[in-house]
């Protein structure tokens, strides 16, 4: 999902449901109005039944106000964080299998280990390296490689996290979490946030 466009990036998290049709449903907001998910990286966060999404979106503030807003009302969304001004750190891995050689695979060991990362197969007429950083260490290791020649590449996307008590993420307030979904329990969630 990566691009090369010359919009600025921003980066949002979302705290949701875990649960079937989720991912789907905050994807179809996103493709419904237009906006480009530069990248996407899904897993499970530390509250037992939530998932945490880090977005990688693509636009101006106004864009991303609007992405903010509109996955807030996503009835599975309990929290939504712009962190693209906050102190952060933010990492992403990647998978790459490289052509290599008797006569090559010493010169790809010394760029890896200059890069820190990981021999994690090796085969007869190829290896696979792991790394793990920011955007621009992937893709730097990633065209280092390339002469050698780059036979496969698998990217996470970018998470991101804030660092310690930093300040100027922009935050919605976390909503209750809604009971089960039952029709009384989801009138009465309806009730209580307003809508």
């Amino acid at each position: 999902m990566t691009t090369d466009s010359a919009l600025p990036k921003h980066t949002i998290t979302a705290l949701v449901e875990d649960r079937p049709g989720v991912l789907n449903r905050v994807v179809s907001m996103f493709r419904r109005r237009g906006f480009n998910i530069a990248s996407l990286a899904v897993g499970q966060s530390e509250v037992a039944g939530l998932s945490r999404m880090t977005f990688v979106v693509e636009g101006d503030d106004t864009t991303v106000e609007q992405v903010t807003k509109h996955m807030h009302k996503l009835i599975d969304v309990i929290k939504v964080s712009d962190i693209s001004n906050a102190n952060t750190v933010e990492r992403e891995l990647a998978l790459i299998r490289v052509s290599a050689n008797a006569q090559t695979r010493n010169e790809i060991m010394q760029i890896v280990g200059i890069f820190r990362a990981n021999v994690v197969d090796v085969a007869p007429d190829s290896v696979v390296v792991e790394v793990t950083g920011d955007q621009d260490k992937v893709e730097s290791l990633q065209n280092l490689l390339k002469p050698f020649g780059v036979v496969e590449v698998m990217r996470t996307g970018t998470i991101a996290m804030n660092r310690g008590m930093a300040t100027g993420a922009r935050t919605d307030e976390a909503r209750p979490r809604r009971p089960s979904a039952t029709p009384s329990s989801r009138a009465t969630w309806t009730d209580r946030s307003g809508g």
